[in-house]
């Protein structure tokens, strides 16, 4: 029987943020793609229209069933995401050098991304069960950290590491989240102060180590490795206060700026709005964080609440990287901005993220 009360509750103001943002950026793309004379890009738009439809649907598939039972699936979906990311290495296609698109027919999909949520869902699940005031032991996160460790390891193959960075952030914020003994918190950092040289000796690849290398120095190599962060820099400060007008941006429309639909379309934004546009943008990235906070703050189910801080963090971490990145303030690592940059599986996994949080605030009233 259907309850009333899920129409109730149903979160119209999320609803609204997403619905402003995913607006912003579908208008900026398609000044990011008419920039270019190609009929590639142009199609891009169009495409992308169509994935944020999907998006649309998958989100409201999300909010109709109760988020019980991604609790109860969650590990059969940990299989099938791993699954996929094992197709990729055995069957994916390269595309810039990278093996992280798995083709189904006429459309490729990412499942680095989707495992973002896969995570999420998992280790709600393992914490939720087991969530106590004095915090968990080394012993306890030991299962939490394999299931993390798996996907990481499998996406930095690919190699990715920007989304297998965010797959660890995010498992971090939900382990501060759910608490951890004292103890156990001066071991991790221990143990990941001696791993930074290792990392760095064996597991990052040459490329990798250029884009450290020059975002601590970008000038060092002005038309290689730099490229890309100067010339985003050169976009946002010519911005400046209002910005040069809706499709008027020069290091746009010149096609100074590489990857100005992916990863730097913020960079676009800022050139075409200035100041007072990327605020506004930034406001309603906070709006939306500050919204998930407090659906998890209301939420009286562990698993709901847990979930909540998960996606919540997703969201937040990939807005402070990707920004960061264009500005030169971190490294070039391949994040895309939520609900801007063009990308389908991106699409699909951040309006699964905000399903999720409407679903938990939608039904809190079942367990007050």
């Amino acid at each position: 029987m259907f309850d009333r009360r899920l129409v109730q509750c149903f979160d119209w103001s999320l609803l609204g943020l997403t619905l402003l943002i995913s607006g912003v950026g579908l208008l900026t793309l398609y000044s990011a793609v008419t920039a270019d004379t190609g009929t590639l890009q142009k199609t891009l738009f169009t495409r992308q229209l169509i994935w944020f439809g999907l998006g649309l649907g998958v989100m409201i598939f999300t909010f109709l069933l109760s988020f019980k039972l991604l609790e109860h699936w969650a590990n059969f979906i940990y299989v099938g995401g791993i699954g996929l990311l094992l197709c990729v290495m055995l069957f994916g296609k390269y595309v810039g050098g990278s093996k992280r698109w798995l083709a189904l027919g006429p459309i490729s999909i990412q499942p680095s991304e989707i495992i973002k949520i896969v995570v999420i869902l998992v280790l709600a699940r393992y914490f939720s069960r087991l969530v106590t005031t004095r915090g968990f032991s080394l012993k306890e996160l030991f299962t939490p950290f394999v299931l993390t460790m798996i996907p990481f390891i499998l996406i930095v193959r690919q190699p990715d590491l920007g989304t297998a960075l965010l797959v660890a952030l995010i498992a971090g914020s939900m382990t501060l989240f759910v608490k951890i003994e004292r103890r156990s918190i001066g071991y991790l950092i221990l143990n990941a102060a001696l791993a930074i040289p290792l990392v760095w000796f064996f597991f990052l690849k040459g490329y990798q180590k250029q884009r450290i290398l020059t975002f601590l120095n970008p000038d060092r190599d002005p038309l290689g490795a730099g490229y890309h962060i100067i010339q985003s820099k050169i976009a946002i400060g010519s911005g400046m206060l209002t910005g040069k007008g809706y499709l008027k941006g020069t290091q746009n429309a010149l096609s100074f700026l590489p990857e100005q639909h992916t990863d730097f379309i913020f960079s676009v934004f800022a050139e075409e709005w200035g100041l007072l546009g990327t605020i506004m943008v930034l406001l309603i990235y906070l709006m939306i964080i500050t919204w998930g906070l407090n659906i998890a703050h209301r939420s009286r189910d562990p698993f709901g609440t847990i979930m909540s801080v998960g996606v919540t963090a997703m969201i937040f971490w990939q807005v402070f990287i990707n920004i960061g990145m264009v500005m030169g303030l971190m490294p070039v690592v391949g994040v895309p901005l939520p609900f801007i940059s063009y990308g389908g599986s991106s699409a699909i996994t951040m309006m699964t993220g905000i399903g999720i949080l409407m679903n938990v605030s939608m039904r809190r009233f079942l367990f007050e």
